[in-house]
């Protein structure tokens, strides 16, 4: 039996997503509207609209039954009931129905407004990757999922999506609104970096197991963004690398014993051998706005009760600010 879709609402946190209705692009910042279907596997499948393309006819509206209807501003939660009502909506509302630009206090302006705001919400974006376009778009497929990452097979509950690795969403995972994530090496973990044993590493300190279960309780759900780019550079050895990584988070979540959302990314890092850089690789945002668009039911993210824990904190011979950087994004 096919799932009924759920439907969402939230601001478009950039201007790379087009809508399903008209085919135009929706404005960063503005009001958007998707059909969510979740994948028995874990992950969803969102198609997004402008709330004036909407077929309220085709997918009747219950505002306060809206993912994300909350913590909306109250204009547009006005929006929302008049299409609900099946009314008109207002001078303000209409702007809003249009996928109009909304400036940070969600404040309607003008046209030339709008062109200054997609203005900067591109320069905001071009910060976050360095101009790299990769960061601007990462087209989600169902039919993209692999059961291999290339030549390399993946144990059960484990699948690819381009460079990336996940394990698939289990019974006990909830996808929230609040989001603690943690990288892995040097975070969690405390490995060696000339390790030949997926057994040979120790919990960085004895209270995560509590500390995790603590967050776990409150709403949290737990996530692992880790880089891996053995996976890529062993060649010859892909499976190895492969199994060895993904033992090791298995033991971890064996050990804690609770339900944490993976990914891994296994692209090569940017130097003078590599000169295209990998969209999900720290602290690119891939990893992110991956689980962020597709593996979190369509929930919108609160960032102010969200949180990211990275490693180079102080430890010896570790300058790297990939994590800081990701952090941010």
């Amino acid at each position: 039996m096919v799932p009924s879709p759920s439907l969402v609402a939230e601001y478009a946190k950039s201007g790379r997503s087009s809508c399903k209705g008209c085919g135009k692009s929706i404005p960063s910042g503005s009001l958007r509207l998707g059909l969510s279907i979740k994948d028995p596997r874990g992950f969803n499948s969102t198609k997004w609209h402008h709330v004036g393309c909407f077929s309220s006819q085709s997918h009747p509206i219950v505002a306060k039954e809206i993912k994300g209807f909350s913590s909306l501003k109250g204009p547009d939660q006005d929006a929302l009931r008049t299409l609900e009502a099946g009314g008109k909506s207002g001078p303000s509302s209409a702007k809003a129905l249009q996928g109009g630009v909304r400036d940070n206090d969600g404040v309607d302006g003008s046209e030339s407004d709008s062109e200054e705001l997609k203005e900067k919400s591109l320069k905001k974006r071009k910060m976050i990757g360095d101009g790299n376009k990769n960061d601007l778009a990462v087209a989600f497929s169902v039919s993209d999922i692999k059961n291999t990452y290339k030549d390399a097979k993946l144990p059960p509950k484990w699948k690819a999506f381009q460079t990336v690795i996940f394990h698939e969403q289990e019974d006990g995972l909830h996808s929230s609104e609040k989001i603690a994530a943690f990288d892995f090496d040097g975070c969690l973990a405390n490995t060696t970096v000339y390790r030949v044993d997926p057994d040979d590493w120790s919990l960085m300190h004895p209270s995560i197991p509590e500390k995790l279960q603590s967050l776990y309780d409150s709403g949290y759900k737990l996530v692992i963004f880790t880089n891996e780019a053995n996976i890529e550079r062993w060649k010859n050895k892909r499976q190895v690398a492969v199994n060895f990584k993904i033992r090791m988070l298995e033991n971890f979540m064996k050990l804690v014993k609770l339900p944490i959302q993976v990914f891994i990314a296994c692209g090569l890092p940017l130097n003078k051998r590599n000169l295209t850089e990998d969209p999900f690789r720290k602290p690119k945002p891939g990893m992110w706005r991956l689980m962020e668009e597709n593996f979190n039911s369509g929930i919108a993210i609160d960032r102010n009760q969200s949180f990211y824990v990275g490693d180079a904190a102080g430890r010896p011979n570790d300058h790297s600010d990939a994590d800081i950087k990701f952090a941010q994004v």
